[in-house]
Parts: C-alpha cells; structure tokens; sequence
C-alpha cells in the first residue's frame, strides 16, 4: 500500500494465537509485497489464569498446586515469547523493516474475538487473520474468533487468508454498491505499482433475467438492461485501477448472467481464472440493515475456503 511521503506508514493487524496456521498467515503478509511499506503489529490476547487460582497460596495444603499453575503460565509466556520473535523474523526477512513490526502480547480482558476489536479501533488499515486457529476442526470453515470478527469488524477490511499460493491475481466483485466501489478503491490503493492482475466482475442472478423475459420485448434481452446498467460501472471500476499504476493489460472484466447463485460463480470465476485472491464489498445491493455482513459476501467466504478473502467495509 502506498504511503504519502510524510504521511505516517498504515498498519495491519496479525492476531495470533501461537497456531502453525497462524505462522502460515505471517508468512502470507511476508510474501505480498503491497504490505511491505506498513507497519505490521502482532497481536496475541494471552488467557491468563483467573485471580482465584493464586488464592490457592494462601492456603496450605494449595501451595504446590499453586506453584504449579504459576510455573504453567511462565513456561507458556516464554513459549509465546519464542513465538512471536519467530513471528517478527518472518516478517523482516520477508522485506519488512525490523522498525515496522511491533509484538503485543495483551492479557485477556473480555474474550479473544472482542479485545481484538477493541484493539483493532486503533487505527488499522486492515486485520489479517486465519479462518481457524489453534483450536481450527478439520471439518469446521470458519473457527469462533474469525467468525465473529468477520460479524463484528464493520469499520476496516478483513482480510481472511486461504492456503493458495499467491497469484499476484486477483478477483474483484462488482455490483455497482457502495461496498462493491470501495472494495474496487481498497484493491487500487493497495495494490498499485506491484505488478498485480484484477479480473472484475458482475454476476447477476437468474431472477434477474426471468424478469426481463417477462416484462420486456425480446430485442430487450439481448443485452438485458442489468447487463447494460453494470458495464459503465465495471468501465469506471477498471479506469480507478489503471489510474492507480495497473497495466491496461492486467485488468479485465466480465458480466455473467444468469447464475443461481452470485457467490458461487464468484468462487468458480476466481477458481477458473486461477485469482487466489477474492475481494469483495462487505454488504453490496442487497445489504439489510439489521445484518452486520451481506449475504454474499459471506457465502463468497465460506464457498471460496482455500482462496484469500479481503472483505472491505
């Protein structure tokens, strides 16, 4: 992400919980250049014990069981300690400055999901965090931190990172929404001057064309009115991305019409179009007000489990 001379560098947020799939998303910021010019902090809510538990000291018959608790957590402090300075080698050897990366190791106060909110409040341009972490189940998409950041974190992007490779191409969902537009600014500002490919596209629904077929003339089907609608807005979507410093090369885009299912045939078109990464608006046209996250945007996650997700709010 480019950084104004002058202008303080933007942070992302790592939260980790001392998980080898958590070291994988480490090394994923490591790998994507765009992130190099941030400062990358890295964040471990530590679950302590409770107060209760040295009370036990000052009963005699609970000393060793005590000592035994306040060995527990030192040893576990020292193997988060070894964890992070792993953390933060991965980064600087991935071509992050030594000074840009910051370890904070916070004791929990509230629950994991919320003082990582709380934490992320301070300013972040993005958190980047594994679907699941040390607790992950095999069968499970999304573990109970991921998915109640991706509920609550409504005011930055979420990047939710997948096991494919980088690509250096990516998928951008369009739909003309306010989301959708900021999705297509966070993707330009991030990733210009990087030598990154976007495909943009626009799926619209099956209903969509049944309804042309029954209100229209058949010369009004072809092409149908919402496909007519989109382009100019694909049209300015791929301008913002050239303006940004990508290839008049490197960025296409396409309507599909016709779909059961708009996030399917996103997860599909980025499978086909071999785009690890998916970006995606948080809520899009469709957005309801009493949900935190649209519909497609959390099916686009939960469908596209290998892929890299940027949510953008």
């Amino acid at each position: 992400m480019t950084t104004k001379r002058g202008a303080p560098a933007k942070k992302i947020l790592l939260p980790v919980d001392g998980s080898e799939r958590c070291l994988e998303t480490v090394k994923y910021v490591a790998r994507c250049t765009p992130f190099h010019p941030m400062k990358a902090v890295l964040f471990n809510v530590f679950s302590d014990v409770p107060d209760c538990y040295w009370d036990l000291e000052r009963e005699p018959k609970s000393v060793k069981a005590a000592l035994h608790v306040r060995a527990w957590v030192s040893q576990k402090k020292k193997e988060m300690d070894a964890y992070m300075n792993d953390a933060r080698r991965i980064l600087t050897q991935g071509g992050f400055e030594p000074k840009s990366v910051a370890v904070k190791v916070h004791a929990r106060k509230k629950g994991v999901a919320r003082d990582i909110l709380k934490e992320a409040h301070q300013g972040y341009a993005a958190v980047v965090l594994r679907r699941r972490g040390a607790t992950g189940l095999r069968n499970i998409v999304m573990g109970s931190v991921a998915t109640k950041l991706m509920e609550r974190l409504s005011f930055c992007p979420l990047i939710i990172v997948g096991r494919k490779p980088i690509s250096r191409r990516v998928l951008i969902a369009v739909d003309g929404s306010e989301g959708a537009n900021r999705a297509v600014e966070f993707a330009a500002e991030t990733l210009d001057g990087h030598d990154f490919s976007a495909h943009l596209v626009s799926v619209i629904r099956e209903e969509c064309v049944e309804t042309a077929a029954e209100q229209g003339p058949p010369e009004a089907l072809h092409p149908l009115k919402a496909e007519e609608e989109i382009v100019p807005v694909l049209e300015d979507a791929k301008a913002r991305l050239l303006q940004a410093g990508f290839s008049s090369n490197r960025v296409t885009w396409r309507v599909i019409a016709g779909a059961r299912s708009r996030a399917a045939t996103i997860a599909e078109e980025a499978e086909k179009e071999n785009c690890e990464t998916i970006v995606v608006g948080r809520r899009g046209l469709s957005k309801v007000k009493d949900f935190f996250i649209g519909r497609v945007s959390n099916k686009v996650v939960h469908l596209a489990r290998k892929n890299t997700v940027w949510v953008v709010t």
